[in-house]
């Protein structure tokens, strides 16, 4: 709705009623700002010349950031596109991720846009994974909601995405122990899988009220047949344990052996087998030097 300029100085005689007509101007969203200037003799015969001002300069300014921002989305979107590489893209797509972007790259463009909230928020709504794995380098962790990073997660549709926004993001918000809660007990596996990293991060850091022996009887008896992904972040979080606590080391050790998960995933050489026995009898060592 356009205000003109009758209609703004009928608005601000309302201010002798007690009703800020700045307010109302913004209210009615006045795009009009010709008109609007074309009553400035109204506006500084009621003393509100300062007001104007602040409208104006409010309104340009808004007019501006729109402009820039979708600018910028639209740049960096484009430049994404320079950057994809059908090559790596195919090797991505064996794991599940849809973008042939080098994460290196993604990375140096991160570092030159630096942290932009509002950019972050916009790339994340294109549903473009290069364009979420942006917006979580970019992002402002401790800005989002706690309703939003669970609806973030569960439109986190690769498995880059899920393990960058929980790894970058949610563990450095205000909301991680209450979603690490809720997650854990989610029936998708996938939202699951996310609540056991956020454990796992907690038994390394802050093991402190945590139930370790608690953690590994569900592990024992779900993690065999768990699907993939929660099955994964169950093994590391059996793994932690192990590693971080010698009293619970040689039940870890015992379980990861009786299970034999991830045995034979193969490891490329000079890496530690995800193997929950070898994982823990290594880092151990590797702790003490030996």
């Amino acid at each position: 709705m356009l205000v003109g300029a009758a209609d703004a100085v009928s608005v601000l005689a309302d201010r002798a009623a007690g009703i800020n007509g700045l307010h109302l101007v913004a209210h009615h969203q006045t795009r009009d700002l010709a008109s609007v200037v074309a009553a400035e003799p109204a506006w500084q015969e009621a003393g509100l010349r300062p007001r104007l001002n602040l409208l104006r300069d409010g309104q340009e300014a808004g007019v501006a950031e729109t402009t820039l921002t979708e600018t910028t989305v639209a740049e960096v979107m484009a430049e994404l596109a320079e950057l994809e590489d059908p090559k790596i893209r195919e090797v991505n797509e064996r794991h599940g991720d849809d973008h042939g972007v080098n994460l290196s790259k993604l990375r140096a463009l991160a570092k030159r846009l630096k942290t932009q909230q509002e950019l972050a928020c916009r790339l994340w709504g294109t549903d473009d994974t290069a364009a979420r794995l942006l917006a979580i380098l970019i992002c402002r962790p401790k800005a989002f909601e706690r309703d939003e990073l669970d609806v973030m997660l569960r439109e986190s549709r690769t498995p880059k995405v899920h393990d960058w926004l929980v790894n970058y993001v949610v563990k450095k918000s205000p909301h991680a122990e209450e979603l690490r809660l809720a997650w854990s007990a989610d029936p998708d596996p996938v939202v699951a899988s996310a609540g056991w990293a956020l454990t796992t991060e907690r038994v390394a850091k802050k093991p402190q009220g945590l139930d370790l022996a608690g953690l590994l009887d569900v592990v024992e008896a779900e993690m065999k047949d768990a699907p993939a992904r929660l099955q994964w972040a169950m093994n590391h979080c059996l793994a932690q344990i192990g590693i971080e606590h010698a009293e619970h080391r040689a039940r870890a050790i015992d379980i990861g052996e009786r299970l034999q998960v991830l045995k034979d995933y193969p490891t490329p050489p000079g890496c530690t087998s995800p193997f929950a026995p070898i994982w823990i009898t290594e880092m151990v060592r590797r702790q003490h030097g030996t």
